[in-house]
């Protein structure tokens, strides 16, 4: 069930809204609990007994953590409750997967191949199993406690706003707000607005350019031209950012509508002047929890320089990995792993004396080809298309661009551009400082007018 879905917006929201409105806090979470497993059901009933056996698994494996106090006995514990979940995570991801690419090796050796049998893939299990484990090492890193009540856990890992596309909230964060929170006007006010948001992103900006882009990138090499592939790269660039950040504005937005308070997930990504301020923009709650979860684990960047490179490139292998079970995640992954190691270097000394706009289009390019190898399904479709875009490869049966691009597509990429980058805010700002100098009554028409201008932007086709 999408968050742009009819159904959606037209009964399950209503109707959630309706009865999480009754008094008692204790109600209202097991009202939202029974109402995130319907969700979850009605896109993926035949894993939703899995789930509620992986949460009431890592209820105890928390209680487990948490009892331990000799040290090594709770290593031992948090060992075995991380190995459970990433042993089940890996089973249904990544079975196929491994399976395939030893498939390949056995069937140039002359050997017989492995038949598995097809696993299928439950929605959501990647941020259902970071949840987990962020429960679990924030049990045992006594950023909090265990919780008694099972059905908490079960919310925190199955609240359907952050279950399919996050953000990643960890238990530190959401435990206090499950025992504790108001749900005020002003602040459901504040949610409804921002869901709005973030559907408009999702429905006027993403769904839009995602037609053209799909169209593009399914071309075959001898109908895709230098400029049709940096078109339908720039679509792309465009689709998953507002499709991404757009999900995630929805999920803060219900999440304010209901009492919780998420961390924001994207910060603007596309005015990066590095790769390394890229991460620290784009998807933050998966980018730090890779961090706080495995890199410095590792070490970080408290080891040798050599150290350091290696810890960066294995958590950009895994973060690659976790996107898809498919070797271009991979090299995706690798790709950006070595331009942060790169930036660790003397390079960074280099790219900090440019100017800069040439940063800018540094890192611009650099996370357009890598789009490139995250949107194609082979290593020789993603070749031709970067190619041809560097002008090496020439169409046979070329189409024209006008084929993809009308007026829709071109007000699509438009606001897309423009909206990528902090100018809504920067202006809101500037009005809201000239509006403070007005006369009382002269004020509250500015921000009524201001208001309905906002509404109206984010509804306009």
């Amino acid at each position: 069930m999408l968050f742009s879905s009819p159904i959606f917006l037209f009964l399950f929201l209503p109707v959630v809204l309706a009865w999480t409105a009754l008094p008692g806090l204790r109600l209202r979470n097991l009202l939202l609990l029974v109402f995130s497993i319907v969700f979850y059901a009605w896109g993926e009933v035949s894993f939703v007994l899995l789930m509620l056996a992986s949460t009431v698994v890592n209820y105890f494996l928390g209680l487990w953590v948490e009892r331990e106090t000799e040290p090594g006995r709770r290593r031992w514990a948090v060992g075995v409750a991380v190995a459970l979940n990433i042993g089940t995570l890996a089973f249904f991801k990544y079975a196929n997967f491994v399976v395939g690419s030893l498939n390949s090796v056995l069937a140039t050796l002359g050997l017989s191949a492995i038949h598995l049998g097809h696993v299928r893939l439950p929605i959501g299990i990647s941020f259902f199993t970071f949840h987990a484990l962020s429960y679990v090492i924030d049990v045992y890193r006594r950023k909090w406690t265990a919780a008694r009540n099972p059905g908490d856990v079960a919310l925190y890992l199955f609240f359907f706003p952050r279950l399919i596309a996050g953000p990643i909230v960890r238990w530190s964060a959401i435990a206090p707000q499950i025992a504790k929170r108001a749900v005020t006007l002003e602040g459901f006010a504040g949610g409804a607005q921002r869901f709005s948001e973030g559907l408009a992103k999702k429905v006027i900006v993403a769904n839009t350019v995602a037609l053209p882009a799909d169209r593009v990138f399914a071309l075959p090499a001898q109908q895709l031209t230098p400029l049709l592939a940096w078109f339908g790269t720039l679509c792309y660039a465009v689709q998953i950012y507002f499709d991404f950040s757009g999900y995630s504005d929805m999920a803060v937005g219900l999440g304010k509508m209901f009492g919780f308070q998420f961390l924001e997930n994207f910060n603007y990504p596309y005015i990066s002047q590095s790769i390394r301020e890229f991460w620290r923009r784009w998807h933050i709650s998966l980018s730090t929890w890779f961090r706080d979860y495995l890199y410095i684990p590792l070490g970080g960047n408290r080891g040798s320089e050599r150290r350091t490179h290696l810890n960066l490139l294995m958590v950009s292998f895994l973060y690659g990995l976790w996107h898809g079970a498919s070797w271009t995640f991979v090299i995706w992954g690798l790709y950006h792993g070595t331009f942060l190691v790169l930036e660790r270097t003397q390079f960074d000394h280099a790219l900090e004396g440019l100017w800069r706009p040439l940063r800018h289009a540094y890192t611009l390019l650099v996370v357009l080809v890598g789009w490139i190898l995250f949107r194609t399904e082979t290593f020789p479709q993603a070749a031709n298309f970067l190619k041809t875009m560097a002008g090496f490869s020439a169409a046979t049966a070329a189409q024209p661009l006008s084929c993809y691009l009308n007026g829709q597509v071109a007000s699509a990429l438009v606001m897309g551009v423009a909206f990528s980058m902090p100018l809504w805010p920067v202006l809101k700002d500037w009005t809201r400082r000239i509006a403070q100098t007005l006369p009382a009554g002269a004020r509250l028409a500015a921000q009524t007018a201001g208001v309905a201008f906002e509404a109206a932007l984010c509804w306009s086709p």
